[in-house]
């Protein structure tokens, strides 16, 4: 597995995948900072921790479902161009194993994206002069509920760019998560949590309180409920995909 693992670091090393996750995070950050940047403008009660952690959250529902599918659209497709299949079917090489090299590496290279994001968030607390000390506990939380979701969305898509030949497939789903997650608090929770792309906002540590009087950010409660479905979605996602992309026809 290591081996295979570094061959797929080696195959994409001229893919400039880095290149266009840098590009996907900068207009998302330069996003974030000037509405909350307006925000406090309008309302100087707003320069607080809790701002950019659900800045930075719900603007995940529109970037990173489309940001994931194009890295796994990029891994996966060059399998289908290269016809790599029929030469694993040659060697000891199984496709199974190939499958999961292919969703750990397409996952560090997002979790890389979510470590730039904490970073951004605590650059821009210090820049603003936000009261209090960073608090650790909600970027704990933020990393790993925006990790969690990742996972299951990555597992789908990679099951959709292997089973599809055609990349626009997949990079429609993406493209469809992303208008999901970017409207999810528009739905009912029953009817959003059975959308995985919905669970960046879900897990995000805080929330939007609105009010006729004032709107404030509150530290959002931790559900059991939504880590479970999330880890239970990843699961079905990539061991359904890594099946039926293992007994696919080449």
């Amino acid at each position: 597995m290591i081996k295979l693992l570094g061959l797929e670091y080696y195959k994409i090393r001229r893919k400039k995948i880095g290149i266009m996750m840098i590009l996907f995070l900068v207009v998302e950050m330069l996003w974030a900072f000037m509405s909350i940047s307006r925000s406090i403008a309008s309302n100087p009660d707003h320069a607080v921790w809790e701002s950019v952690f659900f800045s930075i959250s719900s603007m995940n529902g529109l970037f990173m479902p489309i940001m994931s599918a194009v890295v796994v659209s990029r891994i996966c497709d060059m399998e289908h161009k290269g016809s790599t299949w029929k030469m694993l079917a040659a060697t000891n090489v199984g496709r199974g194993r190939l499958y999961a090299a292919k969703y750990i590496c397409t996952n560090s290279l997002i979790l890389y994206g979510i470590g730039v994001q904490a970073l951004f968030i605590i650059v821009i607390g210090l820049t603003k002069d936000f009261p209090g000390t960073l608090p650790s506990d909600l970027l704990f939380r933020f990393v790993g509920g925006t990790l969690l979701t990742t996972l299951a969305v990555a597992a789908l898509q990679q099951w959709i760019s292997f089973a599809i030949k055609n990349q626009a497939f997949a990079l429609g789903l993406g493209m469809l998560g992303g208008f999901i997650g970017m409207t999810a608090g528009l739905f009912p929770a029953a009817i959003r949590h059975l959308f995985i792309w919905s669970y960046y906002l879900d897990l995000s540590p805080v929330t939007y309180r609105y009010a006729e009087s004032a709107s404030v950010y509150i530290v959002q409660p931790e559900s059991v409920g939504i880590v479970l479905g999330s880890f239970i979605m990843t699961l079905l996602f990539y061991f359904v995909g890594n099946f039926h992309v293992s007994r696919q026809e080449i």
